[in-house]
């Protein structure tokens, strides 16, 4: 029997899907459509290995995971405002989800569609005996901190859920899996990065830094390890990054485009216009559908200085008398540009080891960090002698300002340091303890039989 690799050909080397179905006799009869190819095949060269696994960035792009993750939970933390009226999105902004909701189902069956293809795509590299020993590694590598990416998004949201590290030629038969402890799932993705880490190079591959490198398996190894409570761990591989020569802070204007010296990994795409861009940026007289909350805008500092963050990253508008404030670190919103989705900066790696080194105790050295990243912004240090609380306030604060509509920061943030109920129950009228994960989808419960809802979602 032959083993076939399913895809679904976006251009002549991308591709966005893979399948590996045991039962393909019925397919080698009809002859194998254009869209199938032979998972020999596919992994016998290097050139088509590197398709196989470019694909999965392609399809990471198109699922939109960057724009879903980002909206969802912007809206169920405190950084991004809803302005539009569809019920099953104000069900983040008032933390009301149901557990039909389609929107925590589909990206649900996207993160696990993207595993999926990882799975498959371990399998087949690590099967090969025909690929470069560097470039197979490479591949490994790059896969598997795809893999270590979804599922830190999954277990964040959904809390346990099922880990399923297998190809579909080894599990095709089951059917379900139970969700597993939260642990479990961590240590999986620990396990990923790190493998990841040995495997990939230092040098990116291709253009733009948009596949990932050594320093990208570090970065979210750092991040891994600061919601894991390991500071030592997450001093480690942030000061990792930060030794770097590759990498520097650039000014808040330079951010966000696709040349930026501070981009550690971004997500390509065809026209360097992001999702971001169209979903922030609109002309003057319409709103965003999502917009900065004005207690956040109003949060930022503007004496002695105004934070140049501030200044560049948000523009206020007012449509009909009424105020908004629009998300603007990403300039462009049609057309052609020079911006993608930029996934992992150096900011975030000042900031990661700022916090470990102030529950380290070590305040001089938090307080530099974070310096770095407020001279950049155009401000002055902290004070001196702020006490340990008085740090990790300045750096959640710090982080807010810094991450606020990208890729559920806050969110994350708010939920590991167990600060949820405190930040959101005086602003939301309908918190409840329980809404720091989303439910998991009923629909996904009706096919799994083996899948529990979260608490709070029952009914």
């Amino acid at each position: 029997m032959k083993k076939i690799l399913s895809t679904y050909i976006l251009s002549a080397i991308l591709l966005s899907g893979i399948c590996l179905p045991t039962s393909c006799e019925k397919f080698v009869e009809l002859g194998a459509p254009p869209t199938q190819v032979e998972l020999d095949d596919a992994f016998r060269t290097d050139a088509s290995a590197r398709s196989v696994v470019l694909g999965l960035y392609v399809s990471t792009v198109n699922s939109n995971i960057s724009g879903t993750t980002t909206f969802y939970a912007g809206m169920a933390a405190d950084d991004l405002q809803y302005n539009a009226a569809d019920p099953s999105l104000l069900e983040f902004g008032n933390n009301g989800l149901l557990n039909t909701n389609s929107y925590v189902n589909n990206l649900w069956g996207s993160l696990y569609q993207l595993i999926k293809n990882t799975n498959n795509c371990v399998y087949g590299l690590e099967k090969s005996t025909t690929l470069t020993p560097a470039v197979r590694d490479q591949l490994i590598g790059e896969t598997k901190f795809i893999r270590a990416y979804a599922y830190l998004y999954l277990v964040n949201l959904y809390g346990p859920v099922p880990l399923h590290i297998k190809s579909d030629l080894e599990v095709f038969e089951q059917v379900s899996l139970e969700r597993a402890a939260v642990d479990q799932v961590y240590n999986q993705i620990l396990t990923d990065l790190t493998d990841a880490e040995v495997k990939l190079n230092t040098t990116y591959e291709g253009t733009f830094r948009a596949r990932v490198n050594k320093h990208a398996a570090s970065a979210l190894l750092a991040r891994v390890y600061l919601y894991r409570g390991d500071q030592e761990k997450a001093e480690s591989y942030a000061t990792k990054v930060l030794q770097a020569s590759d990498y520097s802070l650039v000014a808040p204007t330079a951010n966000f485009v696709n040349d930026s010296k501070e981009t550690i990994f971004q997500l390509a795409n065809l026209t360097g216009i992001t999702t971001f861009g169209t979903n922030y940026i609109t002309s003057a007289t319409v709103i965003p559908s999502y917009t900065l909350p004005e207690r956040v805008y109003n949060s930022f500092e503007t004496a002695p200085t105004t934070d140049l963050r501030k200044s560049n990253w948000i523009s206020p508008k007012t449509v009909s008398g009424t105020p908004y404030y629009a998300v603007n670190k990403y300039k462009l919103s049609a057309g052609t540009g020079n911006e993608y989705h930029i996934v992992l900066r150096l900011a975030e790696q000042f900031l990661i080891r700022a916090e470990a080194r102030a529950n380290r105790n070590n305040l001089s050295g938090a307080k530099a960090d974070v310096d770095a990243v407020r001279k950049r912004a155009g401000l002055s240090g902290l004070p001196s002698g702020l006490t340990q609380a008085q740090m990790l306030s300045a750096i959640e604060t710090e982080r807010l300002h810094e991450f606020f509509g990208e890729y559920a920061h806050r969110w994350m943030d708010l939920k590991r340091t167990n600060r949820a109920t405190a930040v959101l129950s005086p602003i939301k009228t309908s918190w409840q303890d329980t809404d720091v994960l989303f439910p998991i989808p009923n629909a996904q419960i009706v096919i799994n039989g083996k899948l529990t809802q979260n608490a709070g979602y029952e009914n």
